[in-house]
């Protein structure tokens, strides 16, 4: 097959392909590959282009005799990084094919799994080592002490609740990553959720000495899954207990869109708003990440998984709706549900 026939033949692909000789000259690209090389790729030796030392030592054998092999190879562009499978194979004794594939999504998943399965283990580690610690003192010297007794007992139950917290916001997310891409269709009324929602908190909004108020206008029912939508609001207003106790008020508020950027419809947007510590705007974006926490320590004193918002985020998706976080230092945090109303 002649050149002519070869660039016919890897235009058709849509991955990068590139055909090079036996000195490691490109003498072929398809469209794709010009788009991520640029049009000089044509005649220019491939190793000036793909330099990383595991890519070139991968080419250099290929163009030395061996039938074929594969390396990543990682580039630099104006938004992201991308990362490349390159494999090289012989055609015969004087043309390469080279092949680039984008595995970035690949390798970011596998990232996040190997980050969760981390974090799971770091989340349980810490409680199941202060139950072991306790258990073996209660087995020994402590054993016979009542006072010590009682108060290390205390302390287990909050370390086994704290697991068992844990464990449950792990099936929620689980449970709802199942059925993120089927939109619920069932006609739910925002205000009766969060009413409902607030009557469950009660007490933790007495204890916690606040005023909430509400001011929900008659909203229009929207199409979600009553559950997880009670799940959403539950973890935002308790999130607003917890973290904003320091301005002594929450408020939440309802308003009724006719139009909103990125959407073909009306919306909802419940607003969820308190008046604590506030929080920097550098840590606004990863806080639907998983087991993320801006201050650690407080949130596990609080009882916090660090799952929380990152369930909301998912149930919020599956309903296509977002989740809007504005916040200041000493100013509180607003959070900001926009659910479609069709």
């Amino acid at each position: 097959m002649n050149d002519t026939a070869l660039q016919a033949l890897i235009s058709a692909f849509p991955d990068p392909v590139l055909l090079a000789d036996s000195e490691g000259f490109v003498i072929a690209a398809n469209p794709p590959a010009i788009d991520l090389f640029g049009v000089r790729i044509r005649g220019a030796q491939l190793r000036a282009h793909l330099r990383q030392p595991e890519v070139s030592a991968m080419l250099e054998r290929v163009l030395a005799g061996s039938d074929g092999e594969s390396a990543n190879f990682h580039s630099h562009g104006a938004q992201a990084e991308a990362i490349w499978q390159v494999t090289a194979r012989r055609m015969d004794g004087r043309r390469t094919v080279i092949t680039l594939r984008d595995i970035s999504d690949l390798e970011a998943a596998s990232a996040q799994r190997r980050d969760f399965v981390a974090n799971v283990s770091h989340e349980l580690r810490s409680p199941l080592t202060v139950l072991a610690g306790f258990v073996e003192t209660l087995q020994g010297p402590a054993g016979d002490d009542p006072q010590a007794r009682a108060e290390f007992l205390g302390i287990m139950a909050e370390q086994a609740s704290r697991m068992t917290g844990l464990v449950a916001d792990l099936l929620s997310l689980s449970r709802v990553e199942s059925v993120e891409k089927i939109r619920p269709r069932s006609a739910v009324a925002l205000d009766s959720v969060i009413r409902a929602t607030l009557a469950a908190l009660r007490p933790q909004i007495e204890n916690a000495g606040l005023t909430v108020t509400c001011d929900l206008p008659d909203l229009p029912e929207i199409p979600g899954d009553y559950d997880q939508l009670v799940q959403v609001y539950h973890n935002l207003i308790e999130n607003a207990l917890k973290y904003g106790a320091s301005g002594g008020r929450v408020e939440i508020t309802g308003q009724h869109l006719a139009t909103m950027p990125g959407y073909d419809s009306a919306v909802l947007r419940i607003s969820i708003r308190d008046y604590g510590e506030g929080i920097e705007p550098i840590y606004l974006p990863r806080l639907t990440e998983r087991f993320y926490r801006v201050d650690k320590a407080r949130s596990r004193d609080s009882g916090g998984t660090g799952l929380g918002l990152a369930i909301v985020k998912h149930i919020l998706g599956r309903h296509r709706g977002r989740l809007v976080i504005q916040s200041q230092p000493g100013q509180g945090a607003r959070f900001d549900t926009i659910l479609p109303c069709s």
